[in-house]
């Protein structure tokens, strides 16, 4: 059996849910499009499992400008979805030592060069603003004063999905196998039960599957990693908590009557990880998690950690920014990949970009080339100082 559309998503989170509205719904396009989601539970899919969280702080200036987009559209959500995601424009609080105050610097001139609103605070500034923060060994901090925050990702994205089936988009539970080409231009796609779906311009957005369907056609340095939350509660208040990130590398930010944290491992003891490890790691919340928080934030030595999850993100190993754009050698083939962690806050701005380029061929509203797959050949790295 086969069928014919215009357009084939390949991935139904929230880049493919985000590319589907934008085509449908904000630039109206009259064509036919057809997601193709193979878990619409999403039970393990990172839009469902991530900290949903947003910031302008980083220190590559294309990253700024794309959660710009991200931030209007979630001010916006009530309007264009019916939906309110619950933006909490709490704000990051990145702090650093003496040894890290250059790039904190610079990453805050970043910053108000792209329009956000990011306070530059020394230490008696951190200590006054917030009275529960242990300043030891702080140099300085920024602080977002709006514009970042956390919200409800993947009931957003669930908003996405239903405002573009209502626009006539259909979305369908299946496994892409195979992406279909002739010579050097794209046919369609192949389901794992032989279904094929003719059609001229195909995107990928399948996160960590994504390298496997692109494989005949390019080697896409992204990796399966493992990334832990863990939800606790503490009796003592913590007025005015942003999303906290320690000079360690652990973060916390508060979470309903609760908090959530984290920290990703160092770079030797971050394998990558099959399909199927949900597994939580042994000892690695008392020892890369909670010692450090609670050492920064001393109400936390009486927590009680009520759950914790561990999720998958596509880690682009290449340099840690999302590869955006056409494939290389193939006409009509796009796709998005390795956001390292940045996937929901990229979302908007990715979806609108990957829009443009199946309607147009080209970026419209921002220009999202710096993140091309062809910088791989180039040897161009988008070098992204700030990872959390």
């Amino acid at each position: 059996m086969s069928e014919r559309v215009d357009i084939v998503i390949v991935g139904g989170a929230a880049v493919g849910a985000s590319t589907a509205w934008h085509l449908a719904c904000w630039y109206g396009a009259e064509t036919r499009i057809v997601v193709i989601e193979k878990d619409p539970s999403y039970a393990r899919a990172a839009t469902a499992l991530s900290a949903s969280s947003i910031r302008r702080q980083f220190s590559a200036a294309i990253n700024v400008r794309v959660s710009g987009y991200g931030v209007a559209l979630l001010r916006a959500a009530p309007r264009l979805f019916g939906f309110d995601p619950t933006f909490r424009e709490g704000g990051y609080l990145f702090l650093a030592t003496e040894a890290g105050r250059a790039a904190l610097t610079a990453n805050h001139a970043t910053a108000l060069a792209e329009g956000a609103d990011i306070a530059w605070l020394e230490t008696a500034d951190l200590a006054a603003r917030f009275p529960w923060l242990n300043t030891e060994g702080i140099a300085a901090g920024t602080f977002g004063r709006s514009g970042e925050g956390w919200f409800d990702g993947f009931g957003l994205a669930q908003a996405m999905r239903a405002r573009s089936r209502e626009a006539g988009v259909a979305w369908r539970t299946g496994e892409v196998a195979a992406i279909d080409t002739e010579g050097e231009r794209v046919r369609g796609v192949v389901l794992a039960d032989g279904e094929r779906i003719a059609a001229a311009r195909v995107i990928v957005c399948a996160g960590c599957d994504t390298p496997a369907l692109l494989a005949p056609f390019l080697a896409v340095p992204v990796r399966r990693r493992k990334r832990m939350i863990f939800f606790l509660r503490c009796p003592d208040p913590l007025a005015g908590l942003p999303l906290l990130i320690d000079p360690s590398g652990a973060y916390l930010r508060p979470e309903g009557e609760g908090f959530i944290c984290g920290a990703s491992p160092p770079p030797d003891e971050d394998p990558d990880v099959a399909a199927e490890d949900f597994d939580l790691i042994d000892g690695f919340f008392e020892e890369r998690v909670w010692a450090p928080i609670a050492a920064r934030v001393p109400a936390l030595e009486r927590i009680r950690l009520e759950r914790a999850w561990a999720g998958h993100y596509d880690f682009n190993t290449f340099d840690h920014n999302a590869l955006i754009g056409p494939i290389p050698g193939v006409s009509g083939l796009f796709a998005a990949c390795g956001f390292s962690g940045h996937g929901l806050q990229q979302a908007p701005s990715t979806g609108r970009g990957l829009a443009e380029l199946a309607l147009w061929g080209r970026y419209v509203a921002m220009d999202l080339s710096p993140l091309g797959f062809d910088r791989l050949a180039d040897g161009r790295r988008v070098e992204e100082r700030a990872v959390v």
